[in-house]
């Protein structure tokens, strides 16, 4: 490890840091620094499982377990508030890797710390200030570097027909937010304060969607009504009638496609909503 991490972040309580830790740390911290309203998040090998917002960090908790209670296990959790003894004893009930917060209460150490193994990490102050501004990448005969994606503006440029209500606005803005952390291809099917449906990391866009749907399915959650983020635009519409058939009622992606047109028109067909940001995601 080279660099000042631990400026950033100080170890409380459980085992040594392993490179694979280190980097789980990193993605949440990224993650988290997209919400202000408080919010917990839930991650597996750098991809978000579940995330969830609420004035109660309790139910901000179990509106992201709800997304998936099978991926978790093991996973990395991260709070942008306190973590309670209320909290904790949610979290205590499933095993975790890491679990990350600006500070943890002394009850909720005392639940925690029962678990030797747990890594408790204490996020600074300015540990935001340490998020990257560079992508460094090993390359075969080399380094390779660009800038972070770092931008949380979203151009609100509707295409279609029908503009999306104040809620569909808030669920379309949800998902943006978490679909920026996904490995692409990404899908995240999204309510106002929580993620329903993860779709991570697939070669074709539409089975990413498929799997969203197919974890939502597990879950027992609904997508009626949701809201669909997409990382890039969708190469062809098939990917958007999935998420229509599935429930969703608005989207929410770059555009750009040569085919835009045929997207544009099949959401029209079904009386969705879409927006296009004119910005690309598109995690490796």
């Amino acid at each position: 490890m080279y660099g000042d991490f631990e400026k950033h972040f100080e170890k409380l309580h459980g085992k040594e840091l392993s490179f694979n830790n280190i980097l789980d740390i990193s993605a949440a911290t990224n993650l988290i620094a997209e919400f202000p309203d408080p919010t917990v998040a839930i991650l597996k090998h750098t991809n978000p499982c579940g995330v969830g917002s609420d004035e109660d960090l309790r139910e901000a908790w179990e509106n992201a377990f709800a997304t998936d209670k099978q991926a978790p296990f093991g996973g990395i959790i991260v709070c942008n508030r306190a973590v309670d003894a209320a909290l904790a004893k949610a979290i205590s009930e499933i095993f975790s890797e890491v679990i990350i917060a600006p500070e943890f209460d002394v009850e909720a150490r005392a639940v925690l710390q029962k678990k030797k193994n747990l890594r408790l990490i204490r996020m600074l102050s300015d540990a935001a200030s340490g998020r990257p501004r560079e992508d460094i990448r090993s390359v075969c005969g080399g380094l390779l570097v660009q800038d972070v994606d770092g931008t949380n503006e979203v151009a609100q440029n509707n295409v279609t027909r029908r503009k999306p209500n104040a809620a569909e606005l808030d669920a379309m803005l949800f998902g943006w937010r978490v679909v920026k952390h996904v490995k692409s291809n990404a899908i995240v099917y999204a309510g106002a304060d929580r993620t329903l449906g993860i779709g991570a990391g697939q070669m074709s866009r539409v089975d990413a969607s498929r799997i969203a749907v197919w974890k939502a399915e597990e879950a027992g959650l609904s997508l009626k009504g949701s809201a669909v983020a997409s990382d890039a635009f969708f190469p062809f519409a098939d990917g958007l009638i999935a998420a229509a058939d599935a429930g969703a009622t608005c989207a929410i992606q770059p555009g750009g496609s040569v085919r835009d047109k045929e997207v544009i028109a099949a959401a029209d067909e079904r009386d969705m909503a879409m927006i296009f940001t004119g910005i690309r995601h598109f995690r490796h």
